[in-house]
């Protein structure tokens, strides 16, 4: 038996991790003198009814039933209507489930939970077809194919869009700011998802983009960071957890021990006595003490959440960007036999300063929105230094560029207004004191 702390919304192909088998054990090995007591409290009067159900159901149906698909029917309802990210898990998804974290799955790149019957987008996965296909945080999908949506569960809307590599699927979206549905054609793949990206904006002005987090991101995380600093001194960091749905709980945790030297991280609360836990920093971070702003918007959940709350939360980064999913719930993986399982929500998060961003999420100190900006043509004005006979400088100095990369404003505008704050904090920072 063993057991999982899962951080992530509800995934096209889910999140898991083998990090508490303590709870998983507690939570489905009850004691005898526990089962007694919740046996005598049972509701007889509801038992009844459920039994009286099940037995019309048998007799009167249109169609004979058979018994076992009614019973994994009723068990099925019984855990899907507790929360959105509680799920029992037969065998197709349990086998998916595992595979995940290896960061490789078969679909279409896409997170996903349901809202109103139909299948809401919480972030497109770097680097896959839903992503380079142009499907948003946000969108929601009503039709699959030729199949409407409404009326399907998530595993039955999740089982539709798996398939084959290179094979098609159409999705019909409805997307706020746009009158009518339209479609998205994309091509099933084999995805492969790297957690961890890197790269430097400018010279001193690192990059980390974290897309979900698995098992090894802390590792990748120290590796990007490594790499950025063997590139040259830093001078500030932009963390990049914009669309990123979550995952392990225990790499949340490692990502934010990275940057902070002690003190609490997260700590979570539940019934059971081993869902109540605390995780504090280390002192091995790995990162330099240098600024840093961290990027969230509304397709950052759970995992997410925790890192840029704990940040926060110790003063070590800005927050930049728009509020969070607001995912504040902790989900165990309960094996049921060798093939089946069930996904159940057993504890809340709490952020460093006690904060539960349950449904809140967490709020950016600095709100940005995205945005597509061009730049104006200044009409080629004339400077002084392109008037005949102009005086020279005096100091020899050039003329050098300034500001965040010019195409940067295109491209990304939060990722440039980022850059541009990180710029302002270098810049205010005292300076160092001579020895």
């Amino acid at each position: 038996m063993f057991g999982a702390l899962l951080l992530s919304v509800f995934l096209a192909v889910p999140v898991f991790a083998d990090d508490s088998s303590e709870l998983a054990d507690d939570a489905s090995e009850l004691g005898s003198e526990d089962m007694l007591a919740e046996a005598a409290t049972l509701p007889l009067e509801e038992l009844r009814l459920f039994a009286e159900v099940f037995e019309r159901i048998k007799t009167a149906y249109v169609e004979p039933v058979d018994d076992a698909e009614l019973l994994e029917d009723a068990i099925r309802g019984m855990i899907s209507g507790l929360d959105p990210h509680s799920a029992y898990l037969e065998p197709d998804a349990y086998q998916d489930l595992q595979e995940y974290t290896s960061g490789e799955f078969g679909g279409l790149g896409l997170e996903v939970g349901l809202q109103d019957g139909f299948i809401r987008v919480i972030a497109p996965i770097d680097d896959t077809p839903a992503q380079r296909g142009g499907v948003k945080a946000g969108d929601l999908i009503v039709k699959l194919d030729d199949t409407p949506v409404q009326g399907l569960s998530l595993n039955e809307a999740v089982a539709l869009m798996r398939g084959k590599p290179n094979e098609p699927i159409v999705l019909t979206i409805v997307r706020e700011g746009i009158e009518k549905p339209f479609e998205i054609k994309l091509l099933r793949d084999r995805i492969k998802v790297a957690s961890v990206k890197h790269r430097v904006l400018e010279s001193g002005y690192g990059y980390l983009r974290v897309s979900q987090f698995q098992v090894n991101t802390g590792t990748e995380l120290a590796k990007a960071i490594g790499s950025l600093q063997n590139s040259g001194p830093l001078r500030g960091l932009v963390l990049d957890l914009r669309n990123n749905p979550g995952g392990v709980l225990q790499a949340a945790v490692e990502v934010s021990d990275a940057f902070i030297d002690e003190g609490l991280i997260v700590y979570t609360e539940g019934r059971l006595a081993n869902s109540e836990l605390r995780f504090n920093a280390s002192a091995a971070t790995v990162a330099p003490k240098v600024p840093m702003v961290v990027l969230i918007n509304a397709g950052s959940a759970s995992a997410s959440e925790i890192v840029a709350g704990a940040l926060q939360d110790h003063k070590r980064g800005l927050v930049l960007g728009t509020d969070s999913f607001g995912k504040g719930s902790v989900q165990t993986i309960l094996p049921l036999t060798a093939e089946r399982a069930v996904k159940l929500t057993t504890a809340r998060y709490f952020t460093p300063s006690g904060r539960s961003i349950q449904a809140q999420g967490i709020v950016p100190d600095i709100r940005v929105e995205e945005a597509e900006v061009r730049n104006l043509d200044n009409g080629g004005r004339v400077k002084e230094s392109d008037l005949s006979g102009h005086l020279e400088n005096g100091t020899g100095a050039a003329r050098t560029a300034t500001g965040a990369n010019a195409k940067l404003v295109e491209q990304d505008f939060q990722l440039f207004e980022a850059l541009n704050l990180l710029k302002a904090l270098v810049i205010l920072q005292p300076p160092l004191k001579q020895g």
